[in-house]
């Protein structure tokens, strides 16, 4: 009888075993007979191509939709679009006019000052000077020589041929009106002051290097290369002229 009940506990003991291993290989037997199942009878998916298509975030498996989300629709939210080209005008406004303002303060800085436009021209009265005096004036800093002429004066440098001159001037090029010579007072050799009603020619003469100057202001002898200059003047009134 003892032997009867040991091999009733082995049978049961088989049989439990073998239960437990049906039930472990019963849902895999089932997984495996679906995924064949549809691979036999599920048609494979048509890719369709499109650029007109537009992967979200989501698709790329990315969880963060904040262009999504802070992203201004032009059309149901038409507020804030207006908002944006405001504030974008009101930008480009500022920028425009911070670079204008440098510009002027630029183009400012580069004009003379009221003190060098105060020298750059001045005004003279000669109504007082004599026939055939000189006068020495200021100008820019530079002597000017205003000479009076007499008529025996504007005849005699009128009778001068080019041929005896060195720098080839006639009278009247070198004055406005006959009766009066305005010329520079330096010397066209270095730069000196020529003395007034002196020299050969009764001009002026620059004792520095001997140059001889007439009473049109025409080098006539020594080493100056050229005659004296003549400003740029104007007569206001008969008597009255603007230098500069």
């Amino acid at each position: 009888s003892s032997k009867l009940v040991v091999g009733e506990k082995h049978i049961n003991f088989t049989m439990n075993s073998a239960l437990r291993a049906a039930t472990r290989l019963a849902p895999r037997a089932a997984r495996s007979s679906a995924f064949a199942s549809s691979k036999v009878f599920t048609p494979a998916p048509v890719r369709v191509f499109s650029t007109q298509h537009t992967q979200h975030n989501d698709e790329l498996g990315s969880v963060d939709h904040g262009y999504t989300d802070e992203r201004v629709d032009k059309v149901a939210e038409p507020d804030r679009r207006a908002f944006s080209y405001l504030m974008l005008s009101s930008v480009r406004f500022a920028y425009a006019s911070f670079a204008r303002v440098m510009v002027v303060k630029f183009v400012s800085s580069m004009s003379a000052t009221a003190d060098v436009l105060a020298m750059a021209s001045a005004e003279f009265d000669i109504g007082e000077i004599k026939e055939g005096t000189t006068i020495t004036v200021k100008w820019r800093g530079k002597p000017v020589f205003i000479r009076h002429r007499t008529p025996e004066e504007i005849a005699t440098e009128a009778a001068v041929p080019m041929s005896h001159l060195r720098d080839q001037e006639a009278d009247d090029e070198r004055t406005h009106k006959p009766q009066w010579l305005i010329v520079l007072g330096i010397c066209t050799h270095l730069g000196c002051v020529p003395i007034n009603n002196a020299g050969d020619y009764h001009g002026w003469f620059c004792p520095c290097h001997g140059s001889h100057y007439d009473i049109s202001g025409r080098i006539r002898k020594g080493p100056a290369p050229l005659n004296l200059e003549i400003p740029p003047y104007k007569f206001l009134e008969d008597t009255k002229i603007l230098i500069g």
